[in-house]
């Protein structure tokens, strides 16, 4: 179910990262979840989701394939030094730290939130405003 809004889509891509981190159970003790797997799928879909916003913005899925992360830099660096530093931050911690490392610390867990959530709010400023007829 796609909504029309993509900052409220991918705003449902974080809602849902938290519900599959909270599977893999955190351990107070060691300040870290206990599996891994969640922290790798809690990690692709902050990714995804902040993509879903991205891409709203910056309009890098032209031609045939995949845009590579570059595409997404290169487009970023363009439009706004914030979000390029957002785009390098959020592609480093929830796509490589948690998304193929599965690293299993809080603070880098809480930090793929802290920027996927940082990504869509910027995205939603830089959104061009709806024209009223």
């Amino acid at each position: 179910m796609e909504t029309a809004n993509p900052i409220e889509e991918a705003r449902r891509y974080v809602a849902n990262a938290e519900e599959i981190i909270k599977k893999s159970k955190y351990d107070p003790e060691t300040k870290s979840y206990k599996d891994k797997k969640y922290v790798r799928i809690a990690g692709d879909t902050l990714w995804k989701g902040s993509l879903i916003a991205l891409d709203a913005i910056l309009h890098v899925r032209t031609g045939k394939g995949r845009p590579s992360i570059k595409k997404y830099q290169e487009a970023a660096a363009k439009r706004d030094k914030k979000l390029l530093n957002y785009v390098n931050n959020g592609y480093e911690t929830m796509h490589l730290f948690m998304g193929y490392d599965g690293s299993k610390c809080k603070k880098v867990c809480d930090a793929g939130f802290d920027y996927a959530n940082a990504i869509i709010d910027h995205c939603a400023l830089l959104m061009p405003e709806p024209v009223c007829a």
